[in-house]
Formats: C-alpha cells, sequence, structure tokens
C-alpha cells in the first residue's frame, strides 16, 4: 500500500488522545484579498481541500476570522461529511473590520457567540481543537481561557489551544485548563518563538507554527537555501518546510495555498531527508 505524502511527514498527538499528520494545511489563503471575502475561484479553494486530504493531510487549521466565515464554510462545502481521522482547528478572538484590519475581542460572551458559530459553520458537534486566536489585553486571561474551558465541559470543544502568546502566558493559561496546542509565528528566517517552542515540546504541546514558508533573504542567489535546494532537486519552500519538521517532534506547519499546484508542492516536502549538515547550514543561515 503506497504511504501518502502526509503519513511521510510522521505523527503527533494532539492533547494525548487526537492523533494528527504533522504537515497539515492553513486555509486562511483561502479567502479573497486581505483575507476578506469570497477567493476568485471558489471552485479550486473545493479542490484545494479534497486534493489535501487525498495526500494525507488530516490536521486542517482555519478560523472563524478567515473571510469572515468563508474559509469554514469552504471547509464544510469540500470535506463534509469529514472522515473519522480528520481533524478541523478552528479559532476565535479576533474581529474584522475590513480587508487586512484585525482587531481583538476576548469578551466570554463573545468567544462563546463564535464557538456556537464555528460548530454550525463547519457542521460538526464538537470542534477538535478551539484555539483563543489573540490574547484581548482588556480581559483578564483566565476569563477568556475560561471560557473556551466551560465550552470543553459543555462537550462542544475536544481542545483548547492559543496563538501568539509568550511562555508565561501558556503558563498562566494552563492554571484554567489543559492547553493542547499554541499557534505563533515561526519560520527559518524568523525563529522569535523558539524558547516558546522548546517549551512546548518538553511539556508535549503541539507548536503549529503560522507563515511557515517565509524566508526572506535566504533564498537568494548564492545562499545556504539555494544550494541545498539545487543539490536535492527541491524548491526553497520546501526545504523551509522539511526543516520545521526536523527542527521538533513537536511541530506541525500548515502551510496554505490557494492553488493544487502549490499544494502539491508543499506537499513534497514531507519525503525529503535532510541530512545533520544541511539541516545545521540552513540553520545557520540565519
Amino acid at each position: 500500500m503506497t504511504t501518502t505524502l502526509g503519513e511521510q511527514s510522521g505523527t503527533f498527538t494532539i492533547g494525548g488522545d487526537l492523533e494528527v499528520r504533522r504537515l497539515g494545511y492553513g486555509s486562511m489563503q483561502l479567502t479573497g484579498p486581505g483575507v476578506w471575502g469570497d477567493p476568485k475561484d471558489p471552485d479550486e479553494a473545493v479542490r484545494v481541500l479534497r486534493r489535501a486530504v487525498e495526500l494525507g493531510v488530516n490536521f486542517i487549521d482555519t478560523a472563524d476570522s478567515y473571510g469572515p466565515v468563508v474559509a469554514e464554510q469552504l471547509i464544510r462545502k469540500a470535506l463534509h461529511p469529514y472522515a473519522d481521522d480528520l481533524v478541523v482547528a478552528t479559532k476565535a478572538g479576533l474581529t474584522r473590520q475590513g480587508p487586512d484590519v484585525w482587531t481583538p475581542v476576548g469578551r466570554p460572551a463573545y468567544l462563546r457567540q463564535q464557538a456556537e458559530l464555528s460548530l454550525r459553520n463547519l457542521g460538526v458537534e464538537r470542534i477538535d481543537l478551539m484555539q483563543l486566536h489573540r490574547v484581548d489585553p482588556d480581559v483578564p486571561l483566565e476569563d477568556q481561557v475560561g471560557e473556551l474551558k466551560k465550552l470543553q465541559e459543555e462537550g462542544k470543544v475536544r481542545h483548547i489551544g492559543l496563538s501568539e502568546v509568550s511562555v508565561e502566558q501558556v503558563e498562566q493559561a494552563r492554571k484554567v485548563a489543559d492547553i493542547a496546542t499554541v499557534q505563533n509565528l515561526y519560520n527559518l528566517a524568523n525563529r522569535s518563538a523558539e524558547e516558546l517552542l522548546d517549551h512546548c515540546a518538553t511539556e508535549g504541546i503541539g507548536f503549529i507554527p503560522w507563515f511557515p514558508l517565509a524566508t526572506g533573504q535566504l533564498s537568494g542567489p548564492g545562499s545556504p537555501l539555494t544550494a541545498i535546494a539545487e543539490e536535492k532537486g527541491a524548491s526553497a519552500s520546501q526545504l523551509a518546510l522539511a526543516w520545521l519538521l526536523r527542527r521538533s517532534p513537536a511541530m506541525l506547519p500548515i502551510p496554505g495555498t490557494s492553488s493544487v499546484a502549490h499544494l502539491e508542492d508543499n506537499m513534497a516536502a514531507a519525503s525529503i531527508e535532510l541530512t545533520d549538515e544541511e539541516f545545521a547550514a540552513l540553520e545557520a543561515a540565519v
């Protein structure tokens, strides 16, 4: 039986009981410009989601604010009824006032409302992974996580995650509820969340790097990334993903795209094995 690219990326168990393949898919780019409105080609968006699952992806990340609601509804249209092993993670806590405008709102009543809407938009009775999209500085963190904990106790949420937080905030939240995942900006060119990544790995918390494909100046002519990519017959993006997968067993990259061709290129990263020397050379390039 042929092994899918998703299976080749290895697995991680979210919250101790939810096994996912480590190379997932992020749905933000399925919306219009500025993550606002419908995609230019809705049919291609559906094809991307279905192709991701065919390639072995069983972890899809979305949010109520992508569109808003556009991405969640596209996921339902493309994949519902969901395969038994498909995990769909969503988020609440960012409001939208227009293209590229994001405002944190973490009032408990708002988070509950958005969770209820996500249940409806995704067509599920329980959200596998509900993430606080941003910590609202005007609301105690305990109250924000506490509302997600209540939803969990009611059976509407299976696991709770956080996004764009510090080690201190993770530990503060863990006093209120079990935290299964953290989603922060992290990639080969920007490793500012290194301390948080290592903390998550130690504590058994999944680390979801958003913007995982950013390589900055690393992919210029003569760079180590370009040189290794040429040697391996791979793209710079594939190497950036392969490096992330090698960096930590807790890493769950979710590269997003609105094109099937680009999706297939990203997924091929799962088949790339970096040597110790190649991994070190890429790491040292920043």
